[in-house]
């Protein structure tokens, strides 16, 4: 068992067990609203069962060491739409009728065993290839879908589908709930407002559940409210309590619109778990194995849908708490699961008090967080090109459809980068080939020159010289974020850029990251070679990278008397 575990050992426990817990204090609130926000009335209960199930498995099979997995917002807003398919034609959607819940974890079990497929087929890393347009148009798509199902929430009114679906019946529907109101702004007051020293301790999501459930069963009793005229604030209401109980899924039925849900899930919960693991090896300092993690998330999946569990995928925010507060085995996620399934076990007539309007107040707040403001802010500035691939997948994903969404991104972006490579080959038939001398051998693998190899040497090895050469477009952004762990061993990196002919605006995106993690860790860092071409000097001046220099002996010098001093 422990060769199948990736990163596993026992010298860290008391580091897991403490990451584990507070995850899970994290993880609580988010995992009832995402069940809330996927299933509507009365799926609170399944995000919890999902994370759960997906966190303990994911952890113990996957393939990041610290990674916490549980129900996320694309699988949340992936799950309703899969629940608007069935809908449409003909099933009913209420999960009582107990018709539509065992279709939808057939999705789930199937999007579990697609990943599954997807890590025996070793497709992981062609996954993370995806470029940052696209990534960053798709995940503030899913941003801007989670806010706005959370309107009629936020305000009281019952809605329900899609975005257009929701704000049709949130304008037929508009008579706003005052207590709901109430809840929503004390909540969004709570989880925007409250100081980082608080927040580090204890979540802001967990500190407004904590707050405002028993401040809404204090002031607005459903009875009281009732004999004044008003309705009463619509709240989860009772949830089954005791452990996991196994329920086959429906295979049978509507098996076709299954299968395409189920891949759905299968590939945006790989785009998300992989993504999440690329962030856990930055702040973690390892590295993850991208085949086993989707083998891991896979498994979680397909055994939550057995359980009636909400799909569940590598969770962001979750990962970097439980880092930071001392997880780096798979422990840690399976702390994280068992302390949520001991609050499944007690905590069910807790729960049912949580107000709807609490839980669209802590969505509202993690829809604003995936949305990519930085991004949103200068991708016009940086590239036109870029900017109508990201807002086009943005605008996709939101209005028609999410895997078509990528996969149409996927292709423009790849169309773009190839057309850029293609415009740099025939720049280098209009004279000698830069990259290579008179005999036809690779220019880059030669020494450096005598002067500059006589300041390198002088640096006594606290120099770290990346050599990058050829069109650097996004599939070496994932190269260079990988060897970000090398910056901290050494005084000074200077990344060299003479042999790179043109930047795509993923590969310079690694490059800020490279120089801002320097930064972050009190080392020098110059990008050297800026002056060779006009495309690699403009695209750097657009994003501010600082410690641009033209040669990279003006570089070596810098770093030189950098280390003297």
């Amino acid at each position: 068992m422990a060769a199948l575990i990736n990163g596993f050992h026992i010298k860290n426990v008391r580091g897991d067990v403490l990451g584990g817990l507070t995850a899970a204090v994290v993880a609580l609130p988010l995992a009832l609203a995402f069940g809330e926000a996927a299933l509507g009335d009365g799926g609170a209960i399944y995000g919890l069962y999902g994370a759960v199930v997906v966190g303990f498995l994911a952890a113990l099979f996957g393939g990041t060491p610290a990674q916490v997995s549980g129900p996320t917002g694309p699988m949340s807003v992936t799950v309703a739409g899969v629940i608007a398919s069935l809908t449409a034609i003909g099933v009913n959607p209420e999960l009582g009728a107990g018709e539509i819940l065992p279709m939808v974890m057939a999705a789930v079990v199937i999007g579990g065993l697609f990943q599954i497929l997807f890590g025996l087929l070793k497709l992981g890393k062609y996954i993370t290839l995806v470029p940052y347009s696209v990534v960053s148009g798709f995940m503030s798509g899913i941003g801007v879908i989670i806010i706005t199902i959370q309107l009629g929430p936020l305000l009281g009114i019952t809605t329900g589908g899609g975005v257009l679906e929701s704000l049709k019946r949130l304008v037929e529907n508009f008579e706003p709930n005052g207590a709901a109101i109430s809840v929503s702004i004390m909540t969004l007051a709570i989880v925007f407002l409250t100081p980082r020293k608080i927040s580090q301790w204890i979540p802001s999501p967990l500190l407004a559940l904590l707050i405002v459930t028993p401040l809404s069963v204090w002031i607005f009793n459903d009875s009281s409210l009732i004999e004044k005229g008003v309705n009463p604030l619509p709240r989860i209401g009772t949830i089954p309590e005791g452990g996991l109980s196994f329920s086959l899924p429906n295979l049978q039925d509507n098996f076709p619109v299954i299968i395409q849900a189920g891949l759905v899930l299968a590939v945006l919960g790989a785009i998300d778990s992989l993504l999440t693991s690329l962030v856990a090896d930055n702040i973690s300092q390892t590295r993850h194995n991208s085949d086993r993690e989707l083998i891991g998330q896979g498994i979680g999946n397909s055994v939550a849908g057995l359980f009636s569990g909400l799909p569940g995928a590598g969770a962001t925010m979750r990962t970097v708490i439980n880092v930071k507060s001392g997880g780096s085995t798979p422990i840690s996620g399976m702390v994280h699961s068992i302390v949520l399934l001991i609050v499944l076990l007690g905590a069910g007539s807790l729960a049912a008090e949580i107000p709807k309007a609490l839980l669209a107040g802590i969505l509202i707040k993690v829809g604003l967080d995936i949305i990519d403001w930085g991004f949103l802010k200068r991708a016009h500035r940086l590239s036109l090109k870029t900017a109508a691939v990201m807002y086009g997948v943005l605008l996709m994903t939101v209005f028609w459809d999410l895997i078509s969404a990528v996969l149409v991104g996927v292709f423009v972006a790849n169309m773009l980068t190839i057309d850029s490579i293609t415009q740099t080959q025939l720049q280098g038939m209009e004279a000698d080939n830069p990259l290579r001398d008179s005999t036809g051998d690779d220019f880059s693998e030669l020494p450096l020159p005598f002067e500059e190899q006589t300041l390198l040497d002088k640096c006594s090895g606290e120099v770290m010289l990346f050599r990058l050469r050829g069109p650097m477009s996004f599939g070496a952004a994932k190269g260079i974020s990988e060897r970000m762990m090398l910056v901290r061993n050494y005084k000074v990196l200077i990344l060299d850029i003479t042999d790179v002919p043109r930047l795509g605006v993923t590969a310079t995106l690694a490059i800020e990251e490279m120089v801002e993690e320097a930064k972050a860790n009190e080392r020098k860092a110059y990008v050297a070679g800026a002056g060779i071409s006009g495309n690699v000097r403009d695209r750097l001046a657009k994003f501010g990278i600082e410690g641009v220099l033209a040669t990279r002996k003006e570089a070596l010098e810098a770093a030189l008397n950098d280390i003297q001093v």
